[in-house]
């Protein structure tokens, strides 16, 4: 599985309070992954809000006959801090291999703007690839950062109705949500409502402006995701995200989502 859909979907602040109050959790959630209905691996997402400042990892591998040809499988790790009610990344990494390719992306972010970027092997230049200037690395999150959507002072109501301005350290894109309504759901570890989003993506730079496959995305509009509240904190979560492809339907899917309140990731090491 490629970086860009384990972390296609993430979020930005909204506004509100001092970031004390965002409380804190412990998180733990495992997802299922397939495509047009086939299973192809798993993934996790852990880490923990403590007040002012959060940690997220990620992991990722494909299974069966897929992961057996291909090896695919990545990792990815982000912090930061919370200011304002809004997330303000501080560093970023993703690792990515499969049988055929591998690569790295380390990334230091300050008060929004990229600070220091690592990308190991270089990204190939193309002549179709759009350049990228200083703007597109200012006012933007990490794609793993992204998964923590902020909704104090707005309700969760309210968790669809942003724009999330994405740096992944290669491209700059929005990924545009509105609300799509809510539904009950009931997981391992979590039972009720979740907030579903309406998702758009919009490239901006670094992408490859001739490729089938961004004409394609950019014109999508069949990319949901559904959020779910983490208990004792003002986030949400992804529980599932789906995403039409060109060779059908993908999805991300928790099978589980347990969340212990009033606990952080190191208060349980």
């Amino acid at each position: 599985m490629k970086p860009a859909v384990a972390s296609s979907l993430a979020g930005l602040a909204l506004t509100a309070c001092l970031a004390g109050t965002a409380g804190a959790a412990s998180l733990d959630a495992r997802y299922d992954v397939s495509l047009l209905g086939i299973s192809l691996g798993t993934a996790s997402l852990s880490g923990g809000i403590d007040g002012s400042s959060y940690k997220l990892d990620l992991a990722a591998k494909l299974t069966g006959l897929v992961g057996g040809v291909t090896g695919g499988r990545g990792s990815g790790a982000a912090s930061g801090v919370l200011v304002g009610g809004k997330l303000a990344p501080k560093n970023f990494a993703v690792s990515s291999a499969s049988n055929s390719e591998s690569r790295t992306v380390r990334m230091a972010l300050a008060e929004g703007e990229v600070a220091a970027i690592d990308i190991e092997p270089p990204i190939d230049p193309k002549p179709d690839r759009v350049p990228l200037n200083g703007s597109h690395k200012r006012n933007v999150v990490d794609p793993l950062s992204a998964f923590l959507m902020p909704v104090s002072g707005k309700g969760r109501d309210a968790a669809c109705n942003r724009t999330l301005p994405i740096f992944d350290g290669a491209a700059r894109y929005d990924i545009k949500l509105s609300s799509a309504g809510t539904r009950e759901v009931e997981l391992d570890g979590y039972k009720g409502p979740v907030s579903i989003c309406q998702a758009r993506y919009v490239p901006i730079a670094g992408h490859r402006a001739l490729r089938p496959s961004t004409k394609f995305m950019a014109e999508n509009r069949d990319i949901t995701a559904w959020l779910a509240p983490v208990a004792g904190t003002d986030m949400m979560v992804p529980v599932r995200i789906s995403v039409k492809t060109m060779i059908g339907t993908a999805v991300i899917e928790a099978s589980s989502f347990k969340v212990d309140p009033g606990v952080t990731a190191t208060a349980r090491r």
